[in-house]
């Protein structure tokens, strides 16, 4: 299944999350799209509601379905919470902790950034967003494109870094220090609906 490309505005309504991280989707309609208003939706079944709460998690790290699955898979393979590790190894994916460390405005941004070669991990060029960072390596910004406008842009109105990333914004350059909590990651999930589709 392909990554969605389509308006993210109607797809963060129907999800009833904000992929644009800033809210404003939700702000005007705060309902699903469609030409009936907020008054159309009927009761999702046990089955809808779990599907919904993958496609929120998928959409929300933009991620294709053939790595979502792959994600889940190992999370399994750790030892911890099924649901818990899930989140995280989404997390450490780099284009989200290009996201996080403020370099672009959205992960879709920050996913260019890397495939386009921006982007530096333990001082060695990374251009596949999917790259897992691990606790204690180092991400900063090619030299070459130190002034790029997006950067700039980004690092001008970005004004939260999580606690488990280390940013210099002068040096354009941030430590993943270590995985992050639960509590730290997003509330609107509810992982365990996400693990109880997948084990049907």
């Amino acid at each position: 299944m392909a990554r969605y490309t389509g308006p993210s505005w109607k797809l963060s309504r129907r999800l009833g999350i904000s992929l644009s991280g800033t809210g404003k989707e939700l702000q005007k309609r705060p309902y699903a799209p469609g030409q009936h208003g907020p008054n159309q939706r009927k009761k999702l079944s046990e089955y809808g509601v779990q599907l919904q709460e993958k496609q929120k998690l998928r959409h929300m790290y933009g991620v294709n379905e053939r790595q979502f699955r792959r994600i889940f898979d190992d999370a399994g393979k750790m030892p911890g919470i099924h649901g818990e590790n899930f989140m995280i190894l989404l997390e450490s994916r780099l284009d989200n902790i290009v996201y996080r460390m403020g370099l672009a405005r959205t992960r879709r941004g920050a996913r260019q950034l890397v495939n386009h070669g921006h982007i530096v991990v333990d001082g060695g060029r990374v251009d596949i967003p999917s790259y897992r960072v691990k606790p204690g390596q180092t991400i900063s910004v090619r030299e070459k494109s130190a002034n790029l406008a997006v950067i700039k842009e980004a690092i001008e109105v970005n004004n939260f870094v999580p606690s488990y990333i280390e940013f210099d914004a002068e040096k354009l350059q941030g430590t993943y220090t270590r995985y992050p909590e639960r509590s730290e990651l997003p509330a609107e999930v509810t992982e365990q609906l996400i693990v109880e589709y997948y084990s049907r």
